[in-house]
């Protein structure tokens, strides 16, 4: 029976292949473009058990690539502590091959599931919608530190960026060619003004796309009927989570968003410290947003992020444990397919 085992240190433009026997404890070597053509003729190159890979920006298109020759995968996770490259003379590409093959010969390579293509899509497409919309408040910003430092007041409210408030702020404006040494600022204007139309524009076109998707999917609905979460964060979840069956319990979700603490135990000393930060950012992110507005929304959210201040945490703590409790009840809503029910008192 075959054993050997194909590492793969993924890089941007080359990659760094071990063939791995476990039982000679043979390993031979091989640098290859990172290509789907390269690597799909390495696969082929000789029968192997499976082949193994980190987690990276590389990792789906790869994975795919060995559905489609019909090779086991294994997608890695680099967060465990088997990963820490601390106190060593030498870390090379070769060595990152060699230990992960190694890690898999024994059985301690922690395996991260890999999305269908679809939904890599999906949350790339939710991401740029995050990425555009962070650069859109970052233009709105430097357009006010502009008027500002020009000692004209700075726009205020949601109605200064609309059509009409930015027709208003672009009467201010003037073409860079035609500005004379003491109106530089106004050709500035022009162009901050334009990048702003732009990137509304695009961020609109995005979340065109994202409502379409959501509005086919029963998921993002189901999560809609959550006082407080909105299309946005609804999608994000769903996305992220995929199929809940993969959880085998609350603690297991709410570790997988990094809203869990960490923890240093040893003898009589149990230390928690704080969130691991682990896992998606983008999910962490909207969470924590959502549970700020679910406290105006959702009876339940106010009732639980006041009884965690009368415990003893703080404000914002108090808030990063409830986006824990609102991810929690989000997944159970998707593993048994049923509506928001506001739970009973004692329940809360």
């Amino acid at each position: 029976m075959n054993s050997t085992i194909l590492a793969i240190d993924l890089g941007k433009f080359n990659s760094v292949l071990c063939w791995f026997d476990p039982d000679a404890r043979a390993e031979r070597f091989r640098t290859t473009p990172t290509t789907p053509d390269d690597l799909r003729r390495e696969f082929t190159r000789q029968p192997v058990a499976r082949v193994v890979f980190e987690a990276c920006s590389q990792a789906g298109w790869v994975h795919d690539l060995c559905g489609q020759l019909g090779v086991p995968a294994v997608v890695a996770s680099t967060t465990g502590a088997a990963w820490q490259w601390k106190h060593v003379k030498r870390k090379t590409d070769r060595d990152d091959a060699r230990k992960l093959a190694r890690l898999a010969a024994v059985g301690e390579v922690q395996a991260v599931p890999v999305p269908p293509r679809a939904v890599r899509q999906w949350k790339s497409l939710i991401g740029l919608r995050k990425r555009l919309v962070s650069e859109r408040v970052r233009g709105q910003n430097r357009i006010r530190g502009l008027l500002v430092s020009q000692g004209l007041p700075a726009p205020a409210g949601a109605k200064a960026w609309t059509a009409l408030g930015l027709a208003g702020i672009g009467q201010l404006t003037r073409p860079l060619g035609d500005c004379g040494p003491d109106d530089l600022w106004r050709g500035e204007l022009h162009l901050l003004l334009e990048r702003l139309r732009a990137l509304d524009a695009q961020t609109r076109e995005v979340e065109a796309a994202l409502d379409a998707l959501a509005a086919g999917d029963g998921r993002v609905s189901l999560l809609e009927t959550v006082p407080g979460i909105g299309t946005r964060t609804a999608e994000v979840i769903v996305a992220h989570l995929g199929d809940p069956a993969r959880f085998r319990s609350a603690g297991e979700v709410g570790a997988y968003a990094g809203l869990v603490p960490r923890q240093y135990q040893s003898g009589e000393t149990d230390r928690r410290g704080r969130i691991t930060r682990r896992g998606p950012k983008l999910l962490r992110a909207a969470l924590v947003e959502c549970a700020w507005c679910s406290l105006r929304y959702n009876a339940w959210a106010r009732e639980t992020w006041l009884r965690l201040q009368g415990n003893g945490l703080s404000k914002k703590k108090a808030v990063v444990a409830l986006a824990r409790k609102l991810l929690v009840r989000c997944w159970a809503i998707l593993r048994t397919g049923r509506p928001w029910q506001p739970p009973t008192p004692a329940a809360a």
